[in-house]
């Protein structure tokens, strides 16, 4: 997207694109009929000229740090996955020993550790393409496979085209529900959703497996708007993935452990629904607590790069926390600066983090954060006046 485009498309890759999907650096939309524009200068009290300018302004924060990247950039990402292997080998060799109480503790601790360090920081941040610039074939987009079930191709498809394309904009994004959950107002209701607090809490045990299942899109299935072909396509995907992953934490790890092969089959339990629940908690606290903005398809009628930035802005949330917490949130505790740079190295939130919330003030937009414990319980009093027909955010 240029400054000199006025009505940009993004085209959505095809399915055997997927593989080599990333998120493009500048974020285009596909363009709905009806045109909504007056309803985001009426929401945040600023100009068509104010919108534009405070997309300069962010587009340059973007540029310098792009700019700036180097070595200590690299050095970052590397010592992670240095620290997160070694805490995977350390927790997994003390599991071997899991017998013994305090072993399988700490093992099944450092484990769960190295997992959430895995699939947050280095992970979902690699496959992003924010370390591609280093030209490492090792850490790059195009290689990267996760210690998830969602293989990377179709994860890469549902998240950074999908949801960072259109963040928070009810049935264009599936992260809104994740085709089980009510999560907003536009979502008409059904009796189903009276299982809202039910669904959600098995979903956040499972989450693995739901953000793998969810992009199949079984109500377009259903109505004739997908092909089986395709569908099976992504099955026959997730399947293999799936196959892998329990093979390798449920039969070949226990197995090696001999006559230890129950302790460590729950230690590899625990850690995965460990690193589910902790990633739920992060996800939907970025999305869905007060103060984050939910969008229809009409409001993306020609939306400028200004208003791609202020719909991002106002449909995000922060996490207040240190260094740690950050680190362990795979930097999603500035889900605000994700969602406006996506393809920035996930060490810079932190640095570029004052910048953006001082322009929010500048511009009188609400810069969304809070305590992590908060927030989650801000997602589960949307999770349940929702579950009711007349709940309302």
């Amino acid at each position: 997207m240029t400054a000199t485009q006025d009505r940009p498309v993004a085209v959505e890759p095809g399915p055997e694109e997927t593989g080599r999907e990333q998120h493009p650096q500048r974020p285009v939309l596909e363009l709905v009929p009806s045109t909504r524009r007056e309803d985001v200068e009426a929401t945040t009290n600023l100009t068509a000229g104010q919108i534009e300018e405070l997309g300069r302004r962010l587009d340059a924060i973007r540029d310098r740090v792009l700019a700036e990247r180097g070595a200590s950039d690299a050095a970052y990402i590397r010592g992670v996955i240095r620290k997160q292997r070694a805490l995977e080998v350390g927790g997994r060799a003390l599991l071997f020993a899991g017998v013994l109480p305090p072993a399988w503790i700490a093992g099944t601790a450092m484990l769960s550790i190295a997992k959430i360090l895995e699939n947050m920081e280095i992970g979902h941040n690699v496959m992003h393409g924010q370390w591609d610039w280093m030209r490492d074939p090792e850490i790059h987009s195009s290689t990267w496979e996760w210690d998830n079930v969602s293989s990377a191709a179709e994860w890469k498809h549902s998240h950074n085209y999908q949801h960072h394309t259109y963040t928070n904009v009810v049935g264009k994004d599936r992260d809104v529900g994740y085709g089980i959950l009510r999560l907003s107002e536009e979502q008409p209701w059904r009796p189903y959703y009276l299982g809202n607090p039910l669904y959600n809490f098995l979903l956040s045990i499972v989450f693995e497996y739901g953000v793998a299942l969810h992009d199949l899109e079984v109500e377009k299935l259903v109505a004739g708007e997908k092909p089986w072909s395709r569908v099976w396509q992504q099955i026959k995907s997730i399947g293999r993935k799936t196959g892998r992953q329990v093979f390798k934490d449920y039969l070949a790890f226990p197995a090696l452990a001999g006559p230890y092969f129950l302790p460590v089959l729950a230690g590899n339990v625990t850690a995965n629904v460990v690193r589910n629940l902790w990633t739920h908690a992060v996800i939907f606290c970025g999305h869905f607590p007060t103060g984050a903005v939910q969008f229809t398809e009409e409001q993306l009628e020609d939306e400028s790069r200004g208003e791609w930035y202020v719909r991002q802005l106002m449909g995000s949330a922060n996490l207040d926390g240190g260094r740690t917490f950050h680190l362990m949130t795979g930097q999603l505790s500035f889900q605000i600066e994700h969602h406006l740079f996506p393809d920035l190295p996930s060490n810079r939130y932190a640095e570029i983090a004052p910048e953006v919330r001082e322009l929010c003030a500048e511009y009188g937009l609400e810069y969304t954060t809070g305590p992590l414990w908060k927030q989650y319980l801000q997602v589960l009093g949307t999770i349940n006046r929702l579950a009711l027909p007349d709940g309302r955010r």
